[in-house]
């Protein structure tokens, strides 16, 4: 394989494996808006680095969070199932993305 194919290869695989702050913000909408109905407070009451701490370990600590409170016991299906687990990039792009300190706001439709 010569150097440009092998280049090619690599971005198009790069591609398939990187997050999408577009696939996070559907996640948000579909199973965050339910139980947190102002999406924008809760992405402002963290900054980038408290976001990509609670979604360390395919976000491990979110799902956490959220199966010791009784209050959420509605997601607890979705924080144990590997449907979190796959999506978890995602949601973590797109939740570092729209951050407190990140100087973005999303549209929540």
């Amino acid at each position: 394989m010569n150097k440009l194919s092998l280049f090619f290869l690599f971005v198009l695989l790069a591609t398939f494996l990187n997050a999408a702050v577009y696939k996070g913000q559907r996640v948000f909408v579909k199973e965050c808006l339910t139980c947190h109905k102002d999406g924008l407070e809760l992405l402002a009451s963290k900054d980038m680095k408290a976001w990509g701490a609670l979604m360390d370990k395919q976000g491990s600590e979110l799902a956490e969070v959220h199966l010791k409170d009784i209050r959420a016991e509605d997601s607890w299906s979705y924080f144990s199932g590997a449907l979190y687990i796959k999506k978890s990039k995602h949601l973590r792009q797109f939740l570092v993305e729209y951050a407190r300190d990140s100087g973005n706001i999303p549209t929540l439709d």
